[in-house]
């Protein structure tokens, strides 16, 4: 079995990998990857925890699926909104998409 430190420090690197990818790219799809990436953290941070107090739970897988759940839904509404302004202003970069309106 994977000690819990183990798990932690490798969830603390994917959250900071993700959290600087939001932070540093400007590419809306760059942005949404950043996210998952974080989402994926969190995932393997309820897995650890669940693991490491007592087998007979699920709580950490209940919810670990929670998340991966609505990280679906948001990707597909966040990609479906990147493709309208992409149609609308031809480019996916979120400095240039400032505002809503055409």
């Amino acid at each position: 079995m994977i000690p819990l430190e183990h798990a932690l420090i490798l969830a603390a690197a994917l959250f900071s990998l993700g959290l600087y990818t939001v932070l540093a790219r400007r590419h809306a799809v760059l942005v949404l990857m950043g996210i998952e990436l974080m989402l994926n953290a969190v995932n393997i941070n309820f897995i650890a925890f669940a693991a490491s107090n007592d087998a007979t739970t699920f709580t950490g897988q209940i919810f670990a699926i929670f998340v991966i759940v609505v990280a679906v839904a948001e990707v597909g509404l966040a990609l479906a909104i990147i493709l309208r302004l992409f149609r609308l202003r031809a480019t996916a970069n979120l400095d240039e998409v400032d505002t809503m309106r055409w």
